[in-house]
């Protein structure tokens, strides 16, 4: 994927991470658009709910960093990965923080732990991922 889809895509997803934990209604009722088995899941697991995007977030800003850093000779994945963990924390302690000027909304540690969890997750798949394409290109080079 080029860098500017990446970059794009991860924008998309922070705008959907920030619309949605600003919105005044916490059970996301008024978003008629949503199926209801969805807002029914949500609602059943609240901070669950604050990873799912975050899977995204983590995928994608090391699929960034990785089209960013694939020019350097010595660049250590792990020192990104902790980079982009830091990054997801700022995006998920803002998104909560933002909670703080909204009515009906209440900022929660537990959210900001389930967002980090799920960048981490995202992350972890990413390498994941990268790794089954290696092993395949491997594979088709024999």
């Amino acid at each position: 994927m080029s860098k500017k889809i990446v970059l794009f895509l991860l924008l998309i997803v922070i705008g959907i991470v920030f619309y949605f934990s600003w919105l005044t209604d916490p059970t996301l009722e008024s978003e008629t658009y949503l199926p209801k088995w969805l807002l029914n899941w949500s609602n059943s697991y609240y901070n669950l709910r604050t990873a799912v995007p975050f899977i995204a977030v983590g995928f994608l800003l090391e699929a960034y960093t990785q089209h960013m850093s694939s020019n350097k000779k010595n660049h250590n994945e792990n020192s990104y990965f902790m980079q982009n963990l830091g990054i997801a924390t700022i995006i998920v302690c803002i998104a909560e923080a933002g909670q703080f000027l909204i009515q009906k909304r209440n900022p929660d540690v537990m959210d900001v732990f389930f967002g980090i969890l799920g960048s981490f997750i995202g992350g972890l798949g990413y390498y994941l991922v990268a790794m089954l394409m290696n092993s395949k290109k491997l594979k088709n080079a024999k």
